[in-house]
């Protein structure tokens, strides 16, 4: 999961006094940004588009298409939602808000949220069950789950609904700094706990019955004389590891906890904005500058690096079969060998680029939802 900042933010912040504020990263690079060529990549692997789709274009939002089984569901800004079972439209709706958070997903349910902290559910034949309200907008998928739906609003309070009705079960609120990034990273469901990120560089994990913290880490912490240095934000999705929860935090560290206690493995000096992936022996992250890493899972340690990419607002990596996936903002995706991080293939999807989060749809294809609304499901040989 992904947040962004706006161009030339360091003038902008000039401005900011007391109070709470955020800073959006919805458009990283202007198009004025004179970006490093690209080397032709010699493709070792095949990219195949196996099907297209689409959807209203997201706008200034970052919507995540969410995938069940073979199903895909996705989601554009002015409050479509449409169902897709192998590429084949089932059904289209309107949801009857804007959607600035989704989609959230289970075999039962499909959850949005809107700029006015409007939660709206549907089965998934497409019929509205519910409809609720939490504390402020929705940026993040909801996550749901057989017992709740979690929904996270943009003022670090998490909601708990109940899946029958939308019923308000507890909320976990927590504070923020006068200075925020506007994050789309909503929590992780994991056995009877929730994994989110926070503000100040804080990993918790949360008890889906009551709310109640179990444990909190510490995956950065705040450092320098300004607000704007003092940023440390969790903002992605954690990952969850055969033995470990790793996280990271912009303008701080990644690192890998244990998922009983909290208690750090290990950390790394890496500045994240987009997010990591695993494949259970390595960490697949890409840093605040557009560089792709690969770290050893158990110890930190750097298997490779790919910094050919940097200044292009790349996405979180995506591992598929032998390789990893990345797409950026000028709608180009990115093939790296899993192996080396050296690329295999470079294809373009869309010239209206892509911020959302790669949808891994089975072992060896994935999902990309670009700018425009156009989704491509792509294989890899």
């Amino acid at each position: 999961m992904r947040s962004y900042l706006l161009a030339g933010v360091l003038a902008l912040l000039a401005g900011v006094g007391a109070g709470c504020s955020t800073i959006d990263k919805l458009n990283p690079f202007s198009s004025s940004v004179k970006l490093p060529e690209l080397a032709p990549v010699k493709a070792t692997a095949q990219v195949t588009t196996v099907w297209r789709g689409s959807v209203p274009k997201s706008g200034d939002y970052v919507l995540l298409p969410a995938r069940v089984d073979d199903t895909v569901y996705a989601a554009g800004r002015d409050g479509t939602i449409v169902r897709l079972d192998g590429g084949r439209q089932i059904w289209k709706l309107d949801a009857g808000v804007k959607i600035s958070g989704g989609v959230g997903a289970s075999d039962k349910l499909v959850v949005v949220g809107s700029p006015k902290g409007e939660v709206r559910a549907f089965g998934v034949d497409g019929k509205p069950l519910w409809e609720s309200r939490v504390s402020s907008e929705v940026l993040a998928p909801p996550a749901v789950g057989d017992d709740v739906v979690l929904v996270r609003s943009s003022d670090s309070r998490i909601h708990a609904l109940d899946p029958s009705d939308g019923k308000r079960k507890w909320i976990y609120q927590r504070a923020t700094p006068s200075l925020a990034l506007r994050s789309i990273a909503g929590p992780v469901i994991l056995d009877k706990a929730a994994l989110a990120g926070f503000s100040g560089g804080k990993l918790l994990a949360l008890s889906l019955a009551n709310g109640g913290p179990l444990w909190e880490a510490t995956v950065a912490l705040p450092r320098g004389a300004t607000e704007l240095e003092r940023i440390a934000d969790v903002t992605s999705a954690p990952v969850l590891g055969p033995r470990q929860v790793c996280a990271a935090a912009y303008q701080g560290r990644l690192g890998c906890f244990d998922p009983a206690s909290g208690n750090a493995l290990w950390t790394r000096e890496i500045s994240s904005i987009a997010g990591m992936d695993s494949d259970g022996q390595a960490i697949y992250v890409t840093d605040d500058k557009g560089a792709v890493h690969a770290l050893d899972i158990n110890t930190g340690a750097s298997i490779w690096k790919q910094d050919k990419l940097q200044l292009r607002g790349v996405t979180r990596p995506l591992v598929v079969g032998a390789h990893v996936a990345v797409a950026d903002s000028k709608g180009l995706v990115h093939l790296l060998r899993r192996a080396d991080g050296e690329f295999a293939a470079r294809l373009v999807a869309d010239s209206s680029g892509v911020r959302a989060d790669l949808v891994r749809l089975s072992e060896s294809s994935f999902l990309v939802q670009c700018v425009s609304g156009d989704l491509f499901a792509l294989s890899v040989q």
